[in-house]
């Protein structure tokens, strides 16, 4: 598979819907990860992303204008010791819980599917960031419906060992727009990291649908001290 250029995948796709990056800068010091939204709908369109803890939430910008909070409003990412959580939904704590049970980041995930919302039937990507010892692996996972078929759930998860310097994998919720949504298919994209988390954040945001775009969450990890820098930018200020 060859290197896909994250900007442009971005411009040439108008509502990729919500999507996780992760990998290693090319340095190989710093473990990193992305998360942004879009919405179409006033609803989803009405959110911002807030630090909560080590990790971050989504909140209502105009409370007045919530309208229905249960696949919108929920906790992106969470930090679990050496691990970071990175979701599309509720199921972050689902994967927190399970792993405080001592079950595996896949284990966690088999109580869940793809989210409710026919015809969408919008898939869950989950990304973790495991870190050890001045080294770290990172997975992601895709729980989406067979073709638009909610009577079967597909499951997939990608484990990265030892992420190459340089490197990341992009994944999200939909091909692209359309009525139905069409899910993601195949492998996480293979994209370039830079070492600048400014560069990073930028080229991201500025790359996504004007229209369609509401926040987008960037962290850079080092691995050594697994000390971190975060960047959220919301287009509802």
């Amino acid at each position: 598979m060859n290197m896909v250029s994250l900007r442009e995948d971005l411009m040439n796709n108008s509502y990729p819907g919500r999507g996780i990056i992760m990998g290693r800068t090319p340095d190989g010091r710093k473990a990193v990860a992305a998360y942004f939204i879009m919405g179409r709908s006033e609803n989803s369109r009405n959110r911002i992303f807030v630090e909560d803890g080590e990790g971050i939430r989504t909140q209502a910008f105009d409370p007045l204008k919530l309208v229905d909070p249960s696949l919108i409003i929920y906790a992106p990412v969470r930090v679990m010791g050496s691990k970071t959580i990175v979701t599309n939904g509720d199921q972050t704590d689902t994967i927190y819980e399970g792993m405080d049970r001592q079950l595996t980041f896949e284990q966690s995930l088999r109580s869940r599917e793809f989210e409710p919302d026919s015809p969408n039937y919008t898939p869950r990507i989950s990304g973790i960031i495991h870190m050890e010892k001045g080294r770290f692996n990172y997975a992601m996972s895709i729980l989406k419906s067979s073709y638009g078929n909610p009577d079967s759930c597909c499951r997939y998860t990608f484990a990265y060992e030892k992420p190459l310097a340089g490197e990341g994998r992009f994944i999200h919720t939909y091909k692209h727009d359309g009525n139905p949504l069409p899910s993601f298919e195949g492998e996480p994209k293979p994209v370039e990291i830079p070492d600048d988390i400014e560069a990073f954040t930028a080229a991201i945001w500025e790359s996504l649908n004007e229209q369609n775009k509401v926040s987008l969450f960037v962290r850079y990890i080092d691995v050594e001290s697994g000390l971190y820098e975060t960047r959220i930018v919301n287009k509802n200020k």
